[in-house]
């Protein structure tokens, strides 16, 4: 790791990304592509030394309350955090000053912060979003080496399901000739309904490769899939867009449970739904200190 301290941290879009870098090993991950000009081993994380304390200037400033993002570029629960907790604080500035959050992340550390996210979400509201791409635990180890299971991240689900947190999940990338199958996607279906999630994000069964994360994956099929390489280059060659032949009746399987188990499947609902927030307990938040007694309403 390295330290360094940054001017600031959310985004137009009210996005923050407290690391750069990360160490769960995923062998697809397209934070590794060169266009976003990480300077740096994508492994030696960069700590945002600051980043509680310009989050919080950022948040002053605001006039109108929003949700606040994070986990799209590097997963806030990485394995230094542990350590640091710099995501903890971020979230209770986030709280403290009456913002939503929704927070993106593949790991059950985030089970540290349950206390934290059950508060948020009775002030305002706090959407949990965690992705799933691998059925099967063995083939997910591989894809996703050094995170939680995917079997653990649904035990993660059902925990915030338990407690009246909604969860989006993100059913991606599927990676042509490993995991685009019918059996993973219905395996990972039952995961969603039997956790009562709020919506799935997909985008097509297939994933996208660009410079840098292209690199890293080809070495990584040559590494456990023999061959693969070979097969991803005669079909693709450098496409960015990589989808799966059996992209339309796995998408038309997708939506058709989505739609009669009430999910949210429309990639656009479920962004609107990340974005939009609410405040909730107004009547509290409103009572002057020292009346709670009179009982008013």
């Amino acid at each position: 790791m390295h330290e360094t301290d940054v001017k600031g941290i959310l985004s137009a879009q009210n996005g923050i990304n407290i690391y750069r870098g990360c160490t769960h090993g995923c062998i697809y991950c397209d934070s590794r592509s060169k266009c976003y000009q990480m300077h740096h081993d994508f492994e030696d994380i960069e700590v945002k030394v600051n980043a509680p304390k310009v989050l919080e200037d950022a948040l002053r400033r605001r006039r109108k309350k929003c949700m606040i993002g994070t986990g799209a570029m590097s997963d806030p629960y990485i394995h230094l955090d542990e350590k640091l907790g710099n995501t903890r604080k971020c979230m209770e500035l986030i709280y403290s000053y009456g913002f939503g959050l929704a927070i993106q992340t593949k790991s059950a550390r985030i089970l540290r912060d349950l206390d934290l996210l059950k508060k948020i979400n009775e002030k305002a509201k706090c959407v949990v979003q965690m992705t799933l791409t691998t059925y099967d635990e063995a083939l997910c180890k591989i894809i996703e080496p050094s995170v939680s299971t995917t079997r653990e991240r649904f035990e993660v689900l059902k925990t915030m399901r338990d407690n009246g947190i909604p969860a989006i999940v993100w059913l991606c990338p599927f990676l042509p000739f490993i995991n685009d199958t019918e059996e993973n996607i219905r395996g990972l279906l039952e995961y969603c309904i039997e956790a009562k999630v709020h919506g799935i994000i997909c985008f097509g069964i297939g994933l996208t490769l660009r410079e840098g994360n292209r690199e890293y994956f080809y070495k990584k099929l040559d590494e456990h899939f023999p061959g693969m390489k070979a097969r991803y280059i005669a079909r693709y060659g450098n496409s960015y867009q990589l989808h799966s032949s059996d992209n339309d009746r796995l998408m038309r399987l997708m939506k058709s449970t989505c739609k009669s188990h009430g999910i949210l499947c429309d990639v656009n609902e479920c962004f609107k739904y990340l974005h939009e927030f609410e405040e909730k307990n107004q009547h509290e938040q409103l009572m002057l200190p020292g009346l709670e007694h009179l009982g008013m309403d």
